[in-house]
């Protein structure tokens, strides 16, 4: 199996493949803010939540469902800012994983990574970390 990659590059497509993997499980899991309602641990993250309040219209008062889930619709997300919140950090979860993938695939398959591709590649991993990590700096 040939490779179209230096050391360098194995190493860039192995710790590029490691930081999407984090990336997606971070951006798939539920706890990015945790707090507690109704004396119930609560916790949720851009499409996920654990622990929320529904409103039961038969007995005219709030329960808390105990079990994680994802919101039943895109509209349903509470707010303008987490619904681009979450389109963003799942566009730069999947750009991290585009560059990470096609890098491990050049560990295998020979000439598939030039120099100018690998730049492009960068680039692209650029912009995905930058729009994963954009939100939680607040910017």
């Amino acid at each position: 199996m040939a490779s179209s990659l230096t050391c360098a590059g194995i190493v860039w497509a192995f710790l590029s493949f490691l930081c999407a993997t984090a990336s997606c499980v971070g951006f798939f899991m539920p706890y990015w803010l945790l707090g507690s309602q109704l004396e119930k641990s609560v916790s949720f993250g851009t499409f996920r939540r654990c622990s929320y309040p529904v409103r039961d219209e038969s007995r005219q008062t709030t329960v808390m469902v105990e079990q994680c889930g994802r919101y039943a619709s895109f509209q349903a997300i509470p707010s303008a800012e987490w619904r681009i919140c979450t389109v963003v950090t799942g566009l730069g979860c999947g750009l991290l994983l585009l560059v990470a993938l096609t890098a491990l695939m050049g560990c295998c398959v020979s000439e598939l990574i030039s120099r100018t591709v690998g730049r492009v590649a960068g680039g692209i991993q650029f912009l995905g970390g930058k729009c994963s990590c954009r939100e939680g700096m607040g910017t």
